[in-house]
């Protein structure tokens, strides 16, 4: 299994992947149009040529970053993709220089066990301004902010 970034071809999978997970709740809906836009974004997870996850690494300031849209396809979950996803995503917010690394979640606790803590929703104003405000679930989001402080972590996912 490789994780790497994702290429144009990747996009069908990756808008597949999160529509699949729609109906569940973990993830909000993003046109095709969209993730064929912000596809140099995404990283994957690959068995070969067949993309099994992914995750996106979404700038939402100079200071602040967001994990989007991390799935994995339903029979490799457990298997710790998800998790080498979520490394990858934190190493590659490092190597960008992002102090500060947030995600709204439904599921915390990979995140928490990777270093991430759980935040009140306005602890995260980029997110707010960037999303949030236009989101039909706008006060009454069921999801957690979490975030994670790069600076004092950072040789820890170089």
């Amino acid at each position: 299994m490789a994780i790497r970034p994702a290429t144009a071809a990747d996009a069908g999978r990756v808008y597949q992947l999160i529509t699949e997970n729609l109906v569940s709740g973990h993830l909000l809906a993003r046109p095709l149009g969209e993730v064929e836009l912000h596809v140099p974004r995404f990283l994957v997870a690959a068995d070969d040529d067949h993309v099994v996850g992914c995750g996106e690494l979404a700038r939402l300031s100079p200071t602040v970053a967001e994990i989007r849209s991390l799935v994995v396809d339903g029979p490799q979950r457990g298997a710790g993709v998800g998790r080498r996803l979520l490394r990858a995503l934190i190493a590659e917010a490092v190597s960008q220089g992002f102090p500060r690394l947030c995600a709204f979640t439904h599921q915390a606790r990979p995140f928490v066990r990777t270093g991430f803590s759980i935040v009140p929703h306005p602890w995260v104003p980029a997110k707010i301004a960037a999303d949030c405000q236009t989101c039909d679930l706008f006060r009454r989001c069921r999801q957690y902010a979490v975030v994670l402080d790069l600076k004092r972590t950072a040789g820890a996912w170089r």
